[in-house]
């Protein structure tokens, strides 16, 4: 199938990487961020995955979004797809996302390459 690169990033850290489908999960979706208990966690830990996939909307987004890849792999100039989700600091939503649609669209058959630009840096004061 389609090689797709997703980037999971914190507006709070720069500009969104160029993509084809750029997401702001800022607004729309729980944010760990203000749990004291999964405020210096990432999303490599199970309890923040937990909180984000637990968010009402996250699930139905994931799907729309792969059916959005999808969309794009079939066209006539088909080629890679770079999809870009974005949170404030790129340590809980966005990456937590990012590994839940990478997941969908390896089983959809795609090939999928995954990057967290900001989850490593440190927890921004907010």
């Amino acid at each position: 199938m389609t090689a797709v690169e997703i980037v999971s990033f914190g507006y709070l850290h720069g500009e969104p990487p160029p993509a084809h489908i750029t997401l702001d999960l800022r607004h729309h979706f729980r944010d760990p961020h203000v749990s004291p208990e999964l405020r210096y966690m990432t999303a490599a830990d199970e309890l923040v995955q937990q909180a984000v996939l637990g968010t009402p909307g996250i699930t139905s987004l994931v799907a729309a979004v792969a059916d959005a890849v999808n969309a794009f792999a079939s066209g006539p100039s088909a080629g890679p797809v770079t999809v870009a989700d974005g949170c404030a600091g790129g340590r809980h939503r966005a990456p937590a996302f990012a590994q839940a649609l990478a997941d969908r669209l390896a089983a959809d058959g795609h090939t999928v390459t995954v990057q967290h630009r900001d989850m490593h840096r440190p927890v921004v004061n907010r």
